[in-house]
């Protein structure tokens, strides 16, 4: 038997391929051979950019002492957790529920059926073989007691995970999350909580959305300054734009330097909206910025966007990021070098490791010119010092997002170099992870991996068509959600209008992985649910509509209790209390792009907008909705109630400005079906 994971498509994976432990791909071929031989299996999780994985990676799975171990006592399997969200899923619960908490590397012992028994994340090298050793005992002289303890935390999971009932959220119910926000916000620094900080991207979201129905100062007051203080702090990358995966203290001074393409994507979408409100030229630079990242560095070769950059560099966490005040002279001179440790907070105490420091950036440079010089000339160093690993595999549910972000952002910024990205990008994942056959979780380099595609793999991805339909008013997009979104009801729904994490016909795990929880992106259940009801809007499908309710309700009851982890569910739900507003623009030229680009400055909760030629083929917003005397017009409908058409930008700013509740929908078509 050898390591089997040299054709692994997951880069996570070949990191791993040359250790003397005789990993195995998660698998039927592992848990028989588990079978056979009598033994445990040790599930290890990780991924490509996470730093303690490559610590316990060096310390024992390198080593040949523990190798030995392994090889003649378990059976070893190697899971990336981007890959196989689902196995992730199941077993960090079982880590949280029998640890107190989680996170990677996860180390997990099962019975050769898939049980856990024993769960940890990251262990020592000694403290490692000691685990080993313990389990092979208890294994080899108590292995009915193993067994029964495996069986025991499997069933009390199986009934502890169970959903909170549905709950219809109300106007009321989402100010009283916005005030249970409001006594978790961090005043002084932005954000919610406390160390580590993590960029709250859906709850922003949320509060955008509820400052704009609303008018509640509150709800913008958290979001600006979080935004604010996130686009100023050491988080940010102020050289290369793009943000890092969040924050090891409250202060948002020192980053955990891995940088997520499902971030980076969610932040680029959230800092277009902030921009929306006021034209705040902050917001724009972190829009533009974090745009030529994404673009930049995550890009590939396929049009797809790699998943992240590592947090090391030569195995130093942070290498490429940090300088000293020496550093800035050496490259920049005295003069400059001295006047750019000033504005970016480099001290010669460091606010990182060995004397070095993150950049900050707390003021605005009074010459711009200057400052783009600097920028330019500290970046052409950076480049020449060791740059980050990239995990270059592409995974669908990300590159949704990005896609939606890139749509969004363009059409807003008048971008059209990112709306074109956006196509490449939703093309190839379209051509190469659906195919002819089911959606597909990721690929690397085209070739396209054999894990199946999850509730979030189809609904960021839907959400990213939807918002390439928008930014184009190519109908091709609006059907390729429709037909992504035709099946998820009957593959994924639960019992109670929400949705399980796998297909019905997925493989089967110890539990069926499903969650309410918005955290690091949106959860399958809300980005079905968002999808839904966009969809919905721009079909006037009052079933489409009416499953998106339904999903958002079945998460409401964690987010309503906890907002700081039901972001996106909160987003959706603000989109139906607001209707959402329904923009059509009919009509060609700049006539029509100037009402387009009043459209697409409304802040409206959900609101969708289409432009194009009356009755266009294939896009349900434009049918029966004429020119006006031969002018391009704009048609604003709430809840399906229409008003008259407006010909001019002003008429349109005063009709959207205009706050309705929503009619009833009632009679619409299904999108879904037809």
């Amino acid at each position: 038997m050898a390591n089997r994971l040299a054709d692994a498509t997951s880069p996570y994976l070949l990191q791993h391929r040359d250790n003397p432990v005789h990993w195995q791909e998660w698998g039927e071929t592992a848990f028989a051979e588990a079978r056979e031989r009598n033994v445990p299996v040790l599930l290890s999780v990780g991924y490509a950019a996470c730093h303690w994985c490559h610590v316990m990676a060096h310390e024992s799975f390198e080593d040949e002492t523990v190798a030995t171990v392994l090889n003649e006592r378990f059976v070893s399997v190697k899971v990336d957790r981007e890959e196989r969200p689902d196995v992730d899923a199941v077993y960090m619960s079982a880590v949280t529920a029998t640890t107190g908490h989680g996170g990677w590397p996860m180390t997990v012992f099962l019975t050769p059926e898939g049980e856990p028994f024993f769960c940890g994340t990251y262990f020592p090298r000694d403290h490692f073989l000691r685990v080993l050793s313990a389990l092979d005992e208890a294994w080899r002289t108590r292995e009915a007691d193993v067994r029964a303890s495996g069986a025991h935390i499997a069933t009390t999971l199986a009934g502890a995970l169970a959903p909170p009932s549905p709950y219809a959220a109300g106007p009321a119910d989402l100010d009283r999350a916005v005030a249970l926000l409001s006594a978790q916000f961090d005043r002084r620094a932005g954000g919610f909580g406390g160390a580590p900080k993590f960029p709250p991207s859906m709850v922003l979201e949320f509060l955008l959305r509820h400052h704009a129905r609303t008018g509640a100062d509150a709800s913008l007051d958290m979001a600006g300054r979080t935004l604010e203080a996130m686009a100023r702090s050491g988080m940010y990358d102020q050289l290369g734009g793009g943000f890092a995966r969040y924050a090891v203290d409250a202060g948002w001074v020192v980053p955990h330097f891995e940088k997520m393409l499902y971030d980076n994507a969610q932040l680029l979408r959230v800092y277009a909206h902030w921009w929306r409100l006021d034209r705040n030229p902050l917001a724009e630079k972190v829009v533009r910025e974090t745009a030529s990242f994404i673009l930049g560095d995550l890009g590939t070769p396929e049009g797809g966007f790699a998943s992240s950059l590592d947090a090391d560099a030569d195995g130093v966490e942070g290498a490429t990021y940090v300088w000293t005040p020496e550093q800035l002279v050496r490259v920049l001179g005295a003069d400059d070098g001295s006047r750019a440790a000033g504005l970016f907070s480099v001290t010669s105490g460091g606010t990182f490791e060995h004397g070095s420091s993150t950049l900050q950036r707390q003021v605005d440079p009074d010459d711009p010119a200057w400052f783009d010089s600097v920028r330019a000339r500290l970046l052409d160093a950076r480049r020449a010092r060791p740059q980050p690993a990239r995990d270059d595999k592409v995974v669908t549910a990300w590159n949704g997002l990005a896609v939606a972000a890139l749509a969004d952002a363009g059409a807003l910024l008048g971008e059209p170099g990112w709306v074109a990205a956006a196509s490449r990008c939703a093309r190839f994942v379209l051509d190469v992870h659906a195919g002819d056959g089911p959606l597909r979780r990721a690929s690397r380099k085209g070739q396209v991996g054999a894990a199946l595609g999850l509730a979030d793999d189809h609904g960021d991805l839907a959400e990213g068509f939807l918002a390439l339909h928008q930014a184009t008013g190519d109908a091709a997009w609006l059907e390729a959600a429709r037909r992504l979104l035709r099946d998820t009801v009957a593959r994924f729904g639960a019992d109670d209008g929400g949705f399980h994490d796998t297909a019905d016909d997925a493989e089967s795990l110890y539990l069926r992985p499903r969650s309410a929880a918005d955290n690091a992106e949106p959860s399958g259940q809300s980005a079905l649910a968002g999808a839904f009801v966009t969809l919905g809007a721009l079909t006037d499908s009052t079933e489409a509509l009416e499953t998106g309710r339904l999903a958002t309700e079945a998460g409401c009851g964690l987010a309503l209790r906890e907002p700081r982890f039901g972001g996106w569910t909160l987003a959706v739900a603000e989109a139906l209390v607001a209707g959402p507003v329904q923009v059509a623009v009919v009509g060609e030229g700049h006539r029509a792009a100037a009402l387009a680009r009043e459209a697409r400055r409304s802040t409206s909760p959900g609101a969708v907008v289409v432009q194009g030629v009356p009755d266009a083929q294939g896009v349900p917003l434009l049918a029966d909705r004429p020119l006006v005397e031969g002018a391009p017009a704009a048609y604003v409908c709430r809840g399906f109630v229409c008003d008259a058409p407006v010909t001019s930008p002003d008429e349109l700013r005063e009709r959207l400005a205009v706050t309705q509740p929503p009619a009833q929908p009632s009679g619409g078509q299904s999108s879904v079906d037809r």
